[in-house]
């Protein structure tokens, strides 16, 4: 079906803008601005007077936990949840089970996408501490990128090794996606406070967790990672920067079309610090940790100054009986949010001084860009009809009862929001509608543009 938007304000490559938009066969056909003469053809009208259009959101980052772990989540039920929050496209990890870290099990997962998926996909292939020749297969134009873990994490895909790390870096032919933590600082700290707590001198809670995966780790593992960059080239995106020291390694004046290292953070460490764990507990316990208040308002000044180049989700479900349990050295790391992540990031943004064609870049334009997406990320005439209609007058309040992840919980419950998503279209399709789904629908394998 063909569609007319009528009356939109758009916003765009750093414009806001009143016009209509007609969406035909999947792509941007016209960008109808005022005083222009178009009259379509055989479509659906939708009103969008008083709303923003805005391109869909791109999350670079999430755990959908298929295969293997679909107690917790799977491809259908978190990319329903992804386009009610106006992702069109994510970019899923590999520490499933198996871990994706072969090409053959890197086509299953595609495979399953095709079958289930509403938004748009790609996957990332994990590299490990021998797996080289399979990462050197991977097609760029196919296929996100490879996933590092230099500090482990669920699934514990730690490469660890001096020098398959140098040689990763000099022969991945794709951009590297790094989750960078110190695993000898998490070790010692982790060892220290299961001490303090044996002899009863502290609670098991969940503050100590930025005592545990503290600034250091986060920082000398990061520093770590952006020298073998530059040493060899390659390009490297460092995942949820949590810290206000890890800023420092990246520079803010080269234009992200010429930057080979990139940083991204995620919306818990703009909305959370350790004084919340008090109340949050374990439901907030990620990797690396939410850390302190300076580190948070750091943050925020390396999205306004442009350190942070983009903002993914990480979103990473666990059944509520994993969370909530009475021990640090038990609860798992990691929550689900990709259903919430856009409303509460266009409310904080409106908070912190920062526009909404602020977030579009950070959220939409920018993961296109540095991963090279093919006509995607951008409302543009020719592109692929990937679309969200935001409504920034309403009030609605985050529960538990009305999340569609699987996992049936999130730490934003109670949370109320000003924002909120009535349309989703994904390649032209409407796959939401202010809180219905077009089931039969299915997203597209994501392409990427190879540099020459």
């Amino acid at each position: 079906m063909n569609y007319y938007i009528k009356n939109a304000t758009i916003v765009n490559e750093g414009e806001t803008f009143s016009a209509h938009l007609y969406i035909k066969d999947g792509i941007i056909a016209k960008i109808v601005r005022d005083g222009d003469r178009f009259e379509p053809e055989k479509t659906q009208i939708i009103d969008a007077r008083g709303k923003y259009l805005i391109p869909g959101v791109i999350d670079e980052h999430v755990h959908f936990r298929e295969p293997g772990m679909t107690a917790k989540a799977d491809i259908s039920s978190e990319s329903r949840a992804a386009v009610a929050g106006g992702v069109t496209s994510y970019m899923e990890m590999p520490n499933t089970v198996p871990q994706t870290t072969t090409q053959a099990l890197l086509q299953e997962k595609f495979d399953l996408a095709a079958e289930k998926s509403l938004a748009n996909y790609s996957f990332y292939i994990g590299a490990t501490n021998d797996n080289l020749n399979e990462i050197v297969k991977t097609d760029p134009e196919k296929v996100c990128g490879v996933k590092l873990f230099m500090g482990s994490s669920t699934g514990n895909m730690l490469v660890d090794q001096e020098s398959v790390l140098e040689t990763l870096f000099k022969e991945s032919p794709c951009l590297i996606a790094a989750h960078c933590e110190d695993e000898e600082i998490i070790k010692r700290n982790t060892q220290h406070y299961k001490e303090l707590v044996e002899k009863h001198e502290i609670l098991p809670n969940a503050s100590i967790h930025p005592l545990v995966r503290t600034e250091e780790a986060c920082y000398r593992s990061t520093e770590k990672a952006v020298k073998l960059a530059q040493k060899t080239g390659a390009r490297l995106h460092v995942m949820h920067i949590s810290t206000r020291k890890e800023l420092l390694l990246f520079d803010p004046h080269i234009p992200l079309a010429s930057k080979k290292i990139t940083a991204e953070t995620c919306p818990h460490y703009l909305l959370f610090d350790d004084r919340d764990y008090d109340r949050f507990g374990f439901a907030i316990k990620c990797n690396p940790a939410i850390k302190s208040a300076q580190d948070r308002l750091e943050i925020w000044r390396g999205v306004k100054d442009g350190y942070i180049d983009t903002i993914g989700s990480d979103h990473a479900p666990h059944l509520r009986e994993e969370k909530l349990t009475n021990s640090y050295f038990t609860a798992k790391s990691g929550f689900p949010s990709i259903q919430h992540n856009f409303v509460l990031m266009a409310d904080n943004f409106k908070r912190n001084n920062l526009s909404i064609a602020d977030l579009v870049r950070l959220i939409c334009h920018n993961p296109a860009l540095l991963y090279h997406i093919d006509r995607r990320g951008f409302i543009r005439e020719g592109y692929f009809a990937d679309l969200v209609i935001v409504d920034t007058e309403a009030n609605e309040l985050i529960t538990n009862e009305n999340v569609h992840y699987k996992c049936g919980w999130t730490p934003y419950d109670g949370i109320a929001t000003h924002t909120k998503v009535t349309h989703t279209f994904v390649n032209g399709n409407l796959v939401y509608e202010n809180g219905r789904f077009d089931e039969e629908s299915r997203g597209e394998r994501l392409k990427f543009k190879v540099e020459s």
